[in-house]
């Protein structure tokens, strides 16, 4: 199913038992449970779903189980986050015939490569496949922006679709939108901006605490889409201190406990990260649970 880059896309966690191994079964349960609640696409082995410590062969495994649970009821992202360019090239081939039916594309991960070698890679890995492919634009966890003029230059691939905004600055979407128009779908990838981005002009949102709250989160977006903006604020403003826990470098362990708070979920992690303990849980769990106890009922969308 070809992505049109529109609506709630869930960076999906990667679910493991205790002993690290890949959950299928609870992966399989949460992506569902995200479709039945109103989502416009998946996807998958992003930062949030602990790309870095997968292995290629757990990646592929990941995206046919994805895929078999999808059924084609929404599009199936999977993130290409390589080390080595020729990787990445071979990793696109393979999951473009393993179902994926587009990418999210990282720049080079462990090198923050400069404007020619960033571009390069993006183009080569690119033009491997015949499919959609979003840019990733995360300076802050990365080192690397991609710059306007880098967008410029990436908007003559028609491979390149749409770009998750993720830099942290609300005033970056507009000067691109002012730059290159709507040549590039933009959805916002990050949770704690996302209503801003979205009256902004942005496209969609992938997001982070949507693992937990999947049906909050659809509709803050439809809301924002109807133009139903005090009743979308009412419910941002209540999700907000859920949605800082996806601004932090344990973005990942925070998210996972607030799916296990919700059902949707486990808080194993794969090493080096290690599940939260002591006064940092329990400030997390105190943010998940007073939030819990003020879930707000949802309006008709």
């Amino acid at each position: 199913m070809k992505p049109d880059w529109i609506g709630v896309y869930p960076a999906v966690t990667t679910k493991f038992f205790e002993d690290e191994t890949l959950d299928l079964k609870t992966f399989n349960y949460n992506i569902d449970e995200q479709i039945k609640a109103g989502v416009h696409g998946i996807i998958i082995c992003g930062s949030l779903g602990e790309n870095s410590t997968l292995t290629y062969d757990e990646k592929l495994t990941l995206l046919t189980s994805a895929r078999e649970v999808i059924a084609d009821r929404v599009p199936l992202i999977i993130g290409v986050a390589e080390n080595i360019t020729r990787v990445a090239v071979n990793f696109v081939k393979q999951a473009a015939e393993a179902g994926a039916d587009g990418f999210m594309l990282l720049p080079p991960m462990r090198y923050p490569s400069d404007e020619r070698e960033t571009l390069h890679y993006m183009h080569t890995v690119a033009d491997a496949t015949d499919l959609p492919v979003m840019i990733y634009n995360n300076p802050i966890a990365y080192k690397t922006l991609v710059t306007i003029p880098m967008f410029k230059d990436l908007a003559q691939n028609a491979h390149f679709e749409s770009m998750k905004e993720s830099t942290g600055d609300i005033r970056y979407m507009t000067d691109i939108i002012n730059e290159i128009g709507h040549r590039f779908k933009i959805l916002s990838g990050v949770d704690d901006m996302a209503l801003e981005s979205l009256i902004m002009g942005a496209d969609g949102w992938i997001a982070g605490l949507v693992d937990a709250f999947p049906r909050e989160t659809v509709v803050i977006y439809e809301l924002a889409k109807q133009g139903r903006i005090e009743e979308a604020r009412e419910i941002y403003r209540w999700f907000y201190p859920l949605l800082h826990l996806d601004v932090s470098t344990k973005f990942v362990q925070n998210i996972k406990l607030a799916e296990v708070a919700t059902g949707l979920g486990t808080e194993y992690v794969r090493q080096p990260r290690l599940p939260l303990i002591g006064e940092e849980r329990e400030r997390v769990l105190k943010v998940i649970n007073d939030s819990l106890a003020t879930r707000p009922v949802l309006p008709q969308i």
